[in-house]
């Protein structure tokens, strides 16, 4: 389904412009990090690229096409994720089945997801009673077990403690290794640091700088950018 193409997209609400001309290519392999201001619509931009929202102008394509989203081939977990009236087991089960998994595979698939992110053994237990940090690790199993060639990741940690926070980052690497590509937006720049292999930069809706990682941060090549890594300017 890579690469992804934005050409010109702006997005614009209650006469506001949120994203104003972005234009990129964002293609297979390194873990793509969206970093920026508050405000600086990182959110907004995850949301466009999933096909949630579609831009005022400009376009999104996958490979040469005009289609901006493909349920099977991609997925998303928000910074709060949503969690089904059902068990773990039966969450991660309802996932495979919107994407056309067979009957007969889906059981068996959503363990060994579960058994990967750690939910083993709550497999019987209502969703909606786990942890913050387990809810967040089943979002990410619901995900990650059709096999999608992209998983958007939209502040994954920004509720967590430490210790679920290093849980989290830990399934996110290990679903990077298994062939998926990772597109996230953090707030925390230690996390972007270790753990992005491209950074883009937005501010004020615009793409000021995109680099890898360790560029970025060692010599940013725009003073917002400068700004932002000092922390001069509010963070989201």
């Amino acid at each position: 389904m890579l690469p992804l193409a934005l050409d010109a997209v702006c997005f614009a609400a209650r006469g506001r412009t949120i994203i104003d001309r972005v234009s990129c290519e964002i293609g297979t392999g390194p873990r793509t990090v969206i970093l920026g201001p508050n405000g600086a619509g990182k959110s907004v931009l995850m949301r466009l690229c999933h096909g949630l929202l579609q831009p005022t102008s400009g376009t999104i394509a996958w490979q040469g096409t005009h289609e901006t989203r493909r349920p099977r081939e991609q997925a998303m977990v928000f910074q709060r994720p949503v969690m089904l009236r059902r068990s773990v087991l039966a969450n991660v089960v309802y996932g495979l089945k919107l994407a056309g998994v067979s009957r007969a595979e889906r059981e068996l698939r959503a363990r060994d997801v579960l058994d990967v992110v750690g939910l083993a053994d709550r497999a019987g237990r209502p969703a909606r009673v786990l942890s913050g940090g387990e809810q967040q690790r089943l979002a990410l199993a619901r995900a990650w077990a059709p096999g999608p060639e992209v998983l958007f990741l939209d502040e994954p940690t920004a509720n967590l403690d430490p210790g679920a926070t290093r849980e989290v980052e830990y399934i996110i690497g290990q679903i990077h290794a298994s062939g998926t590509k990772i597109i996230m937006t953090t707030h925390n720049l230690g996390q972007a640091r270790r753990f992005a292999d491209e950074i883009l930069f937005l501010n004020e809706g615009r793409l000021a700088e995109r680099a890898p990682a360790g560029q970025f941060f060692k010599q940013p090549a725009s003073a917002e950018a400068a700004s932002f890594i000092k922390g001069e300017l509010p963070w989201q």
